[in-house]
């Protein structure tokens, strides 16, 4: 290690210790580097662990899976009715990074152990949305939603913040693997692709909803408080990068549409946080599954 390199050391660690505090491994329930050769539900050859294994990108997209989801009102419904979501964001933010660091990098007893649990879970969650409309966790065409609302985020957050150059192919290769997890959950008719993927999103538009359940989640989130106050600015730099990251229907039904020179301003911030975070995490979800394959750091 180099002089600089020692000096920098304990800010390294300070970061990722930070890092760590918000997302699911700060659990410490599931061991991802055990057992050894143990390829999980996907492996280290496939899209999804090169999708979801950036951090900075996929926090962009897990801001947008959200604001995107909560625009259903029965999604929004299940999460306001049979949650503390309102008293404990940070909580829900670290077992949703659970559940995907898990099924995504995790051996396959675990990823199916997580997935059981979360439809037993599913299966208590029902009641009446915000529009007397019945509801059910489980109910494969909900689950659906949720499903593509969040690979289409994480994907379009990775070709914006990470790998603009990912080929179609591997795009729809990346749609159809991670549908399997939304498949073990109980969804049903999920798109494969990055056309169907769009087709689904168009066909779902008149479904969706702004309403004041919607504007208090989005208020929630914006003023959620920081881990740590350096880490304030990031965070707007993240929320800004989420909403960016919606499809611009969703943008202007949400009232959130961002300026041009907004957008350019937060693609630049985001890029020089994401050098920063890479830099820092080296104990992250992805380099503890390849640990487990043999992979060198």
């Amino acid at each position: 290690m180099t002089t600089v390199n020692r000096l920098l050391e304990p800010l390294r660690q300070r970061i990722e210790r930070q890092v760590f505090r918000v997302n699911g491994l700060s659990l410490n329930e599931f061991d991802l580097t055990q057992p050894p050769g143990d390829a999980g539900l996907f492996g280290p050859e496939s899209v999804v662990w090169r999708v979801h294994g950036d951090f900075p990108s996929m926090l962009c997209g897990g801001i947008s899976a959200l604001l995107l989801q909560m625009l259903h009102p029965a999604a929004l419904a299940g999460v306001w009715d049979h949650s503390n979501f309102r008293a404990d964001m940070l909580g829900r933010l670290r077992r949703t990074s659970q559940f995907i660091a898990v099924t995504t990098f995790g051996n396959q007893a675990d990823a199916n152990t997580l997935i059981e649990r979360v439809k037993n879970i599913h299966l208590r969650v029902s009641g009446v949305d915000n529009y007397q409309q019945p509801y059910a966790a489980s109910d494969p065409a909900l689950l659906t939603w949720v499903h593509v609302a969040e690979t289409s985020s994480f994907l379009a957050a990775h070709l914006r913040y990470r790998n603009p150059q990912l080929s179609l192919r591997e795009q729809d290769d990346y749609y159809a693997e991670a549908a399997r997890i939304a498949q073990a959950l109980g969804a049903e008719s999920l798109p494969t692709s990055v056309a169907e993927t769009q087709r689904y999103l168009e066909q779902m538009r008149p479904a969706l909803r702004f309403d004041a359940r919607t504007a208090e989640v989005t208020r929630l989130l914006w003023q959620a408080p920081a881990p740590h106050w350096m880490a304030y600015p990031v965070m707007r730099a993240m929320l800004y990068g989420g909403t960016g990251l919606l499809p611009l229907w969703a943008q202007q039904m949400s009232g959130a549409e961002l300026p041009r020179w907004r957008q350019q301003f937060t693609q630049s911030q985001i890029h020089l946080v994401a050098r920063l975070l890479r830099w820092s995490v080296r104990r992250g979800a992805w380099h503890r599954a390849r640990a487990r394959m043999g992979y060198p750091p």
